[in-house]
């Protein structure tokens, strides 16, 4: 199948970390070729249909002539029928998101569902093949490591899929590094270097105090327990066996002895080890800009993450993702160390939060499922209104659910989490995700169980976002939507 470019592409980007790296590799392969494109960030499917509706005159589909892939005429899809005035005047506004969906809507979906898998077919062939003219691209930071990074740190993928992929990645980082070693063909001090390391499991700890990072690092954090006086006590003992003094721990990783430094990660794992904490370092990449500047590839992650999704300022969705897209590029090493910034701030608050919720019970068992609802008022509540930042406070809740919990039928159960979205409106966003595990398959099946459970309760919903387990919900209707959940899942 060949793919031919216009003179003009729209490129429609959801906002995740994952799709801000697709819109990197997609951004050099078109400057390679000089292709000119329009960028539109799109937060949903309403979004994508606005911009589609925009830019549908220069969207046309490129296939074999004898390809057929059955997708109907434009007429087709959008034409007014009786079943669309019928399924109207029942129903009402589909942002409701108590009925079915239009017959037009049905048809829109349809047809949407077939180009789309196509395009990803011949797009993933496609952008394989050109792999390696951007793999290593000097503008971005590695698309492809960051990707597989995002979604192992926000639970898209278990930890062994993420290892499979890592071990690939790690071949042709190995294969696009390689130079040779004539003064000619050597690499610049200045030049980017992207390596494969076993590096250790405590977020932005290279950008931190060590002190601070191992509080509010999901993996020690739980370990430790440090939500309980005992864990607290745990986090001293492993301190004093290392050997670290407390000065150098509490200071700037930055500002610690070199000689300290120079084996910190072998005596962490030393310890680690008597602890049970046998997995404290894990494979990764570090991306390296001259000799001072060394970021992970989980720091990219939650800087882009914490940029996209900031609410400390008053900007545009818009002006987060542009900034989170910078952060990603070489050129622009400010805006990653504010996004790191910003994201300290931000795993504070979750580590916060998830001391909070579990110190105060909020955490019910509901049968098929536990719950955990974020009452207005609590502190940082704002931030929990954004999906990527709910995701990972979920993840780390659960984590550390299980971990404190004796009841083992609740250690196998998954976690539905509501926070407060738009109080003017009276609306919740609501996130579901699936047991806590290392090892097994992460599928979520709670889009499907939130679409039934809102059809036969008439409860008003908003099933906007990407990722189908992330709806709004109407407080109001949140008890008869959950006493449905409940009766589905049981």
């Amino acid at each position: 199948t060949t793919l031919t470019f216009l003179n003009l592409v729209a490129l429609f980007v959801s906002p995740d970390i994952d799709a801000l790296c697709a819109c990197k590799v997609l951004q050099a392969l078109f400057h390679c070729d000089q292709v000119q494109y329009t960028l539109v960030p799109v937060a949903g499917w309403q979004d994508l249909g606005t911009a589609f509706m925009e830019h549908k005159e220069q969207i046309k589909l490129l296939i074999k002539q004898d390809d057929d892939l059955g997708v109907p005429s434009y007429d087709d899809i959008f034409r007014d029928d009786e079943e669309d005035e019928e399924a109207g005047d029942d129903s009402g506004n589909e942002s409701d998101g108590s009925a079915e969906p239009s017959g037009k809507r049905r048809r829109y979906d349809e047809a949407r569902f077939i180009i789309m898998s196509y395009l990803l077919e011949v797009a993933g062939l496609f952008l394989f093949r050109s792999s390696n003219a951007v793999f290593l691209n000097q503008g971005s930071v590695d698309p492809y490591v960051i990707g597989v990074t995002d979604q192992w740190v926000h639970d898209k993928i278990p930890h062994m899929k993420y290892v499979t992929d890592i071990a690939t990645l790690q071949r042709h980082v190995s294969r696009h590094n390689h130079r040779n070693e004539d003064e000619e063909n050597s690499l610049s001090i200045d030049c980017m270097r992207i390596t494969f390391e076993y590096d250790l499991r405590l977020v932005l700890y290279q950008h931190w105090s060590l002190y601070e990072s191992i509080c509010n690092s999901c993996y020690t954090s739980c370990s430790f327990k440090l939500w309980s006086i005992n864990g607290q006590k745990k986090l001293q003992e492993f301190l004093a066996d290392m050997g670290l003094p407390l000065k150098q721990v509490r200071q700037k990783f930055n500002s610690m002895d070199m000689t300290i430094k120079e084996n910190l990660r072998e005596v962490i794992e030393e310890s680690a080890n008597k602890f049970s904490m046998k997995d404290i370092r894990v494979q990764t990449f570090a991306v390296h800009f001259g000799f001072k500047n060394r970021f992970l590839a989980s720091d990219v992650v939650h800087a882009a993450a914490a940029l996209l999704e900031n609410v400390e300022r008053d900007e545009t969705p818009t002006d987060n993702f542009i900034k989170a897209l910078d952060c990603l590029s070489r050129s622009n090493l400010e805006r990653l160390h504010l996004g790191i910034a910003l994201a300290k701030k931000k795993l504070k608050a979750i580590q916060q939060t998830v001391a909070s919720c579990i110190c105060t019970n909020l955490i019910l068992s509901q049968g098929p499922f536990l719950y955990c609802h974020l009452l207005e008022g609590t502190p940082d509540v704002k931030l929990f209104s954004k999906p990527l930042a709910l995701t990972l406070l979920c993840k780390y809740l659960l984590k550390a659910f299980v971990c404190s919990t004796r009841n083992k039928r609740c250690k196998i159960l998954p976690l539905i989490m509501a926070a407060p979205l738009d109080v003017e409106k009276g609306t919740v966003i609501v996130l579901g995700i699936p047991p806590e595990s290392e090892t097994s398959d992460k599928k979520n099946f709670f889009g499907r169980a939130f679409e039934k459970a809102a059809e036969s309760t008439s409860s008003r919903t908003l099933h906007d976002h990407f990722d189908t387990s992330v709806i709004e919900l109407k407080m109001e209707d949140r008890g008869k939507f959950l006493d449905a959940l409940i009766a589905l899942l049981s």
